[in-house]
């Protein structure tokens, strides 16, 4: 069993561990439990009713969240031509082709997400294991393997994130910062879990939401109301 500090211990006392909360209840108690000196991020995870071992019940997608992650993401873009102005109009931190190709190859990593139009992709590939290991390969799912690369910088720069559905059948995803307003969290929360519910496989059986939870990056957790979502 992990062993914490006193910081954490006081901490947990706020919140019950047997207990659930509304969320806006939940939110307030994950603020208030925050105790680092930086601004902690607050993290959902979401237990769901799939099989991840089954390609039919895989769950994964992008949303927009209303109030971002309080988090600036640096934005790489891959094109050519007309579409390496269209992103660096729309607030892209990188444009290029193969320079950008050249440059990663030799261990520049200075970015937070990759976008690539279809016709970059032949040459992306060859980074396909050094991005693919850090998360960072452009995907059509994801909506970084685009024609219109200026809405995809738009909306990663709004706060646009991917879930994903990991092995323990479980999603992880940030909803904004320690620092954010509850009712903003609120939010954020809510839109994710919308989303959750619409990329609800066909294949899925029973119950679909099964748990949720929310804490802060040091901090406890507390488990939600998940019948409020259903």
């Amino acid at each position: 069993m992990a062993k914490h500090g006193k910081k954490y211990a006081e901490a947990a006392k706020l919140i019950d561990r047997d207990a659930v909360y509304e969320s806006l209840e939940a939110i307030e108690l994950v603020k208030k439990a925050a105790t680092a000196k930086f601004d902690e991020s607050v993290e959902v995870a979401v237990r769901l009713g799939v099989d991840p071992r089954k390609q039919d019940q895989n769950v994964r997608g992008v949303v927009v969240l209303p109030h971002g992650t309080g988090k600036t993401q640096r934005v790489l873009v891959f094109a050519k031509g007309d579409k390496l102005k269209e992103a660096e109009a729309a607030g892209a931190d990188y444009v290029g082709d193969t320079d950008l190709i050249n440059k990663i190859q030799q261990g520049w990593f200075e970015f937070d997400v990759c976008v690539a139009t279809p016709d970059m992709m032949s040459e992306v590939g060859k980074l396909g294991r050094i991005l693919g290991g850090k998360g960072l390969m452009p995907n059509p799912k994801a909506g970084t393997v685009t024609t219109d690369v200026a809405k995809a910088v738009q909306e990663i720069k709004a706060g646009k994130i991917e879930y994903r559905l990991d092995k323990a059948g479980q999603i992880h995803a940030p909803i904004g910062k320690v620092s954010f307003d509850a009712e903003k969290l609120n939010d954020n929360l809510k839109a994710l879990v919308d989303a959750l519910n619409r990329a609800k496989p066909a294949a899925a059986k029973g119950v679909y939401l099964k748990n949720i939870s929310i804490s802060s990056t040091m901090g406890p957790g507390a488990r939600l109301n998940v019948a409020s979502y259903r």
